[in-house]
């Protein structure tokens, strides 16, 4: 279970479980509201298990929003994200300015790291499959996980558009 830690309001340690991989981005996007987080980095092979159906979620996001905001996505795919997700789909639509949605080249779903990155905090499921991973403030494993997700960034092609335009 994750602890307080002196450095930060958001947990850090260890985490097993949907439920607590759930409700620690919910304190992440809040966390980012408050605080004014510039930047986060999303990856995940679908997000389909990611909390972004909630309204709670959403107003965070809502309020995070704003000029000198990034949010950078990384997925293998986003049909889960339009499925069920359909309220972060509408706020995406709305702050597509801010929002840049990446598709990795990646074939193997398993070597997509599952990852909320910020500057200042990181969430790191090493098991997507049970929902286990690790929360910390320490900048080395922040700067770790940042090189890897900018490998695979760099790797990777846009995808899921804000609009699609039609003929």
């Amino acid at each position: 279970m994750p602890t307080s830690d002196d450095t930060g309001p958001l947990l850090t340690g260890p985490f097993a479980g949907p439920q607590s991989f759930a409700q620690l981005v919910r304190d992440a996007l809040a966390c980012a509201a408050r605080e004014g987080w510039p930047e986060m980095v999303w990856s995940d092979a679908s997000f389909e298990d990611w909390p972004l159906r909630e309204r709670e979620v959403v107003e965070s996001l809502q309020a995070w929003s704003g000029r000198g905001r990034r949010l950078v996505m990384l997925a293998q795919r986003y049909d889960a994200v339009l499925r069920y997700h359909p309220r972060f789909v509408g706020w995406r639509c709305q702050w597509d300015h801010i929002v840049e949605c990446r598709v990795s080249r990646t074939r193997d779903a398993g070597e997509l790291p599952s990852a909320l990155w910020s500057p200042q905090w990181m969430l790191h499921r090493l098991d997507p499959e049970r929902s286990t991973g690790v929360t910390t403030y320490e900048a080395q494993r922040r700067v770790l996980l940042r090189q890897q997700l900018d490998e695979y960034l760099r790797q990777s092609v846009p995808g899921f558009p804000a609009t699609t335009l039609g003929l």
